[in-house]
């Protein structure tokens, strides 16, 4: 298989990595706005590198992984599909609902497979977490507790164009919330705050938030999310149930300590980042990717599943705005 990679920052070159390790792959190109990166990158992984998306499309590839700036999505998702490509994308689809569903529009019924990239469908503890939901061995969902927890905050010419803290953080939360439990959230009320640096709140944004959700069989979740955990990476997921509960993310690099006497601390270390925390998750969503390229399996998250989490996101966004409940209803709709 010889796919095609649009892309190379640090997620891209960690996925151009992943990807020359599989046996079915038999090669990589790689193209990047900046050519002068997609060569050291090709020349550092031992890839191939072309002068420019064009080139790229150009290069006789079986299907395409998109992992650039997410103002580029939309165009390369719809060009790879328009060429018979399954691609794979990063979150989100687009910069907002009304780009997501433009590009729904556009593929829809193309019978050409799209993933969008959500690796905690590919976690070891949620696929676990999901299992047992559906096995019934928690018996009835009452709470869910999830947090993505940065251990610093990005850099400050990212947060203007990031989308803010829900739709760039909190979506993976709400995506797999969703996956865990098999059912929609049908009300939000959010809430921000903002205690580090001024950048956040110049965009419009906040460092720290949190959101309550209500499932449709009157389950609870919350969210909570921050940018500044100094203790290290941490992302949750807590499912309690009627009958038992299962815990996501608690293992001995998880950046919590007890000050209960006697209670020995975790060994550590502490996951510095996502790409430390997830890595495994990573490798397993690129590997289904191949299956799905290949059309061995259908995809395990569609460019659908993707705007369904950024409603959710929208909505926490109009929450927080407003102050006030929001019902999902208020942000769905179906065409631009």
């Amino acid at each position: 298989m010889r796919l095609g990679l649009a892309g190379t920052g640090r997620i891209g070159t960690a996925h151009a990595e992943t990807l020359k390790g599989f046996a079915e792959v038999g090669s990589v190109v790689v193209a990047d706005v900046d050519p002068a990166r997609a060569e050291a990158v090709a020349a550092k992984l031992g890839v191939e590198a072309v002068a420019g998306i064009d080139a790229l499309f150009a290069a006789g590839l079986d299907a395409l992984v998109v992992t650039a700036a997410t103002d580029a999505h939309p165009e390369l998702i719809v060009k790879a599909v328009d060429a018979g490509l399954p691609v794979f994308c990063e979150k989100p689809v687009a910069a907002d609902i009304d780009g997501t569903l433009a590009v729904l529009d556009r593929i829809e019924g193309s019978g050409v497979p799209v993933q969008i990239g959500f690796q905690r469908r590919f976690d070891a503890g949620y696929r676990a977490a999901r299992a047992a939901v559906a096995s019934r061995e928690l018996g009835w969902l009452h709470t869910l507790r999830a947090m993505t927890f940065d251990a610093e905050p990005p850099p400050a010419e990212y947060v203007p164009h990031s989308g803010g803290i829900f739709r760039d953080c909190g979506v993976h939360d709400f995506d797999v919330i969703r996956w865990v439990t098999g059912r929609e959230v049908t009300e939000v009320y959010a809430l921000g705050a903002n205690r580090g640096a001024p950048f956040f709140a110049a965009a419009g944004d906040v460092d720290t938030a949190a959101a309550t959700l209500t499932l449709d069989d009157g389950a609870l979740a919350t969210v909570n999310l921050t940018r500044y955990n100094g203790a290290g990476y941490d992302v949750r997921l807590e499912a309690f149930g009627s009958l038992a509960n299962a815990t996501v993310g608690l293992d001995d690099r998880t950046p919590v300590r007890s000050v209960e006497p006697g209670v020995a601390p975790l060994p550590g270390p502490a996951y510095p980042g996502f790409m430390a925390r997830f890595r495994p998750a990573y490798t397993a969503e690129l590997r289904t990717f191949l299956d799905v390229a290949a059309r061995r399996t259908p995809s395990p998250a569609t460019a659908q599943d993707a705007l369904e989490a950024f409603y959710l996101a929208e909505a926490c966004e109009l929450s927080r705005r407003e102050r006030r409940p929001v019902a999902v209803a208020e942000v769905r709709r179906s065409s631009v």
